[in-house]
């Protein structure tokens, strides 16, 4: 089980990683952008002093808005080597980062003012064990906000089930009342719940036209997309936009306190 479990994680950081995949998903790698990490961070009250742990930090997009928008201090934690590399060469002042596993988080407990996570908590192999350290590290008090994809597994089309556990990592979202369950289980409390699913249904529009843009300069000879099926690519995303619309998949912006 946990080498399954580290196999995982490997291959959703190499996922994220994959520059074609970091071509339609654009430099925050999650529906909303800037804009709905601004969002998380006002509903979580951030401001100048607050000490931020971004657990899969990514390119460290989050991070940076946050220390530029509330003046926090944030501390970014990833998988994915290239990520934290690319992250910490963009030298930003109020911001540092770290290749660490999101169920085994280096600092001592009541370390951080806030922890945030974007489209990343559906991903871990084990939601307890991540929920569990986030709480750890967190002080007495402390805020927890998430963002992420949010699944009834029942209801996903056909054509969309088998592509969702190798897409995006996203095999394991659960729908936004058992990511409450996990949380309250590892001792939250003082939960906001807000349906972002607008900015999924945004982003898969987007991801749509880059495809269809992509298939155009294919068939005129001037992209090399080493074998990727952009037919089937297309596909995928006019069906996600189908779960999107028949409430099947979502998104959601989840506060919660220490």
């Amino acid at each position: 089980m946990a080498t399954d479990a580290a196999d995982v994680k490997a291959c959703c950081a190499a996922l994220y990683q994959n520059d074609y995949v970091r071509a339609l998903l654009g430099d925050s790698f999650h529906p909303g952008g800037e804009g709905l990490t601004k969002e998380l961070g006002k509903a979580l009250g951030l401001s100048g002093g607050d000490r931020v742990l971004d657990v899969a930090s990514g390119k460290g997009t989050s991070a940076f808005v946050l220390a530029d928008a509330f003046g926090c201090r944030v501390t970014g934690v990833d998988y994915g080597d290239r990520n934290v590399a690319e992250a910490n060469g963009r030298g930003h002042s109020s911001c540092d980062f770290r290749q660490e596993d999101a169920e085994l988080l280096p600092f001592e407990s009541g370390t951080f003012d806030a922890v945030i996570s974007e489209c990343a908590f559906c991903t871990f192999p084990s939601k307890e064990a991540a929920a569990s350290e986030m709480f750890r590290v967190l002080k007495p008090g402390g805020r927890l906000g998430l963002t992420d994809m949010t699944i009834f597994a029942d209801r996903i089309p056909a054509g969309l089930d088998n592509l969702l556990s190798i897409v995006a990592c996203l095999g394991d979202a659960r729908p936004a009342a058992e990511y409450r369950r996990i949380l309250s289980e590892a001792g939250f409390e003082d939960f906001l719940e807000v349906d972002a699913s607008k900015h999924l249904l945004d982003m898969v529009d987007d991801i749509k036209k880059k495809v269809d843009l992509a298939r155009f300069a294919v068939a005129i000879k001037k992209l090399d997309l080493g074998g990727m099926d952009l037919k089937a690519a297309r596909e995928t995303a006019l069906l996600a936009k189908k779960a999107i619309a028949a409430g099947a998949a979502g998104y959601v912006l989840l506060t919660a306190r220490k």
